[in-house]
């Protein structure tokens, strides 16, 4: 088949978007290639229609879980054999995969980037017949990039493994810097590069200072008609302000990777089908959902960088109509963001105590644990600990980077319980059950409200209040379940650690103090280029495109400061006609203000006001209190 007649088959659509013919031709012919398109630009059918053009298997490279699960049911649901492979899963299950990818007829293998790292993966995919290499969100392999991911260095493993096989490298945002650092990585043989215009005519993007976000955000929602997404930094103010639309009278909801599977797939498919208008969400929202009617895109809080404030604001708009990217901004935001700059960056003594914490965490003898993966309950292991959950969390990614162990952000959720019964029975069941009776008391008095929701319970803070071990814990309260008396749901999807390496003396850790300084510049510079963006009175659209290497860009004409200048400009003008008047007037007679006023011809009475004042001012007319004269 011809990739038309693949498109047709498989999309049911008659010709492809900008850019897709001439990339998906360009694999075809062998060569590596770095694509450029902009969010919701159409950048997997421009892997997926080349591999199934070709006989043999696509790897596909991404970071974003929930999005490679969402292409493989996609697949599937056309006839496409698909499959995934996570964190998370079993070796049994992993096995089964690699062998059906070997043997059996899947066309895509969906990777993330940790898997390259297992030596059974490896070994697995030098037997395949791989007819490309598809890397998603390719700026993750630049330091330089503003979502740099260490893992993704080992993408050029691939290479070695198919050296002949062609690469093709997809991202909707970067500076010449992160392009030019993707083809080294990447190993890139002569590459051919297709980029669109970061350009988005249709998108008006506004930076407001607003003390009260709270009420502009509701203003910016009564003002704009259709569906929205805010963006925010907290999943307690995700929650926090859909209460307050809602309150409002304006439907809304919240989204973060808190969020059970079920609980975020309704609610985004709630927010598609426009039963919700605003969805508030943390950057865990947006990948791989295509709704073209978005109308605005506000970000409460300042983004990291403005590559992840163009991708995010770039939600809107896709049917071309008009739309808004909003930033509200306050002085006071700058003092913030230099906070998380503190506890983006541990110092070395840090890492190597969260390092020595982690593994008495888990128990590990020094030289034990190569190749071992442990659940990682963040805030239990903090609290454990005294440590800053933040500060914890980038010393794990530095650790990452040196190899001495990987770690998988997955989707995070407590364990919850609910009580299933009435008071009544449940105090019928402790009379009964006299050696119960200190393990519910301890509940009862621990999580209120645990009769009419589910609520969030640590089976380690449980354990100290009760003083069993965890484990008699989770036993007790899988019994109680057992009798009827409680519902009780684990923690799942928990963060995961891998020991890359056996144990080591902290001491002796090797950290890269000048990876951690460059990549703390980098950050730096990508903030500073945020709040230049926030303050400057210059061109959003333009500022956009400069900083993605576009310097010859037009002036929007539809942005904030370009508003304001025609706004300037037709007051200039204004002004200038009523003093024409106000001149040839006072020229042939000498009229009191009531007459002036009405003889003017242009402008509202506020405008001739302000212009009478401003010419007194100036000494150009005079006044006697009664009549006004030329001076």
């Amino acid at each position: 088949m011809t990739i038309e007649e693949i498109l047709k088959q498989y999309w049911n659509h008659d010709s492809f978007r900008p850019m897709q013919a001439e990339i998906i031709k360009s694999v075809l012919l062998g060569r590596d290639t770095l694509a450029l398109l902009p969010t919701g630009g159409g950048k997997s059918v421009c892997f997926q229609v080349p591999a199934l053009a070709k006989e043999g298997i696509c790897i596909v490279v991404s970071p974003l879980i929930a999005l490679m699960k969402d292409q493989v049911e996609n697949l599937k649901a056309k006839g496409i054999n698909a499959v995934s492979i996570v964190s998370g899963m079993g070796l049994r299950e992993i096995d089964l995969a690699l062998d059906n990818c070997i043997y059996g007829s899947v066309k895509f293998l969906y990777l993330s980037p940790e898997r390259l790292l297992s030596e059974l993966v490896r070994e697995r995919i030098r037997y395949m017949k791989v007819n490309l290499i598809a890397i998603d969100e390719a700026h993750c392999i630049s330091q330089w990039g503003y979502d740099f991911r260490p893992p993704y260095l080992h993408i050029a493993d691939l290479r070695e493994l198919h050296p002949t096989v062609p690469v093709l490298a997809l991202t909707a945002t970067a500076t010449v810097e992160v392009k030019l650092d993707i083809q080294q990585k990447l190993l890139f043989k002569d590459a051919v590069i297709y980029q669109q215009s970061f350009e988005r005519r249709n998108i008006s993007y506004v930076v407001q200072n607003a003390e009260n976000k709270l009420q502009k955000m509701l203003d910016i929602a009564r003002g704009v008609k259709g569906s929205g997404i805010v963006y925010v930094r907290s999943r307690r103010d995700a929650a926090d302000i859909a209460k307050y639309y809602n309150e409002n009278g304006i439907k809304a909801d919240y989204y973060h990777a808190g969020l059970a599977m079920d609980q975020r797939a309704e609610k985004q498919e709630s927010w598609k089908n426009n039963r919700t208008r605003i969805i508030v969400a943390t950057n865990a929202f947006g990948m791989g959902i295509d709704k073209p009617d978005v109308r605005f895109v506000i970000h409460k809080d300042m983004p990291e960088s403005l590559e992840a404030y163009y991708q995010e604001g770039g939600r809107g708009g896709r049917d071309e109509q008009k739309a808004y990217a909003i930033l509200l901004y306050t002085h006071s935001d700058r003092l913030r963001q230099e906070k998380m700059f503190v506890l983006n960056f541990p110092s070395v003594e840090e890492i190597k105590l969260v390092y020595h914490c982690l593994a008495n965490y888990y128990q590990l003898a020094y030289g034990a644990g190569e190749g071992l993966s442990f659940d990682l309950d963040l805030g239990e292991f903090c609290s454990r600990f005294k440590l800053d959950a933040v500060k914890t969390l980038n010393a794990l990614k530095f650790l990452e980077k040196d190899e001495y162990l990987s770690f998988n952000e997955s989707v995070f959720l407590p364990s919850r319980f609910r009580f299933e019964v009435v008071n009544e029975v449940l105090y019928n069941f402790q009379i009964q059950n006299a050696g119960w009776d200190p393990f519910i008391k301890t509940l009862l008095r621990s999580y209120g409200g645990s009769f009419e929701n589910y609520v969030r319970l640590k089976e380690y803070d449980l354990s100290r209040r009760t003083n069993l071990n965890v484990q008699q814990v989770i036993d007790g309260l899988m019994q109680l379940q057992e009798f009827g008396l409680i519902s009780y749901l684990q923690q799942t999807d928990q963060p995961q650690v891998t020991y890359l390496k056996p144990r080591q003396q902290a001491d002796r850790l090797f950290i890269n103090k000048k990876y951690i300084e460059e990549r703390k510049e980098t950050y730096r510079q990508k903030m500073e280029a945020v709040f230049a963006y926030a303050t400057a009175k210059k061109c959003r659209s333009q500022m956009l495109l400069a900083y993605f290497d576009e310097a010859n860009a037009r002036k929007c004409g539809v942005c904030d400061v370009c508003l304001d200048e025609k706004r300037q400009k037709n007051a200039d003008e204004i002004f200038d006609d009523i003093t024409h008047e106000i001149v040839q007037l006072l020229g042939i007679s000498t009229p009191d203000i009531g007459t002036l006023i009405n003889t003017i011809n242009v402008g509202t009475e506020k405008e001739k006001m302000e212009t009478i004042r401003l010419l007194l001012d100036a000494g150009k007319i005079k006044t006697d209190g009664e009549k006004y004269y030329l001076a």
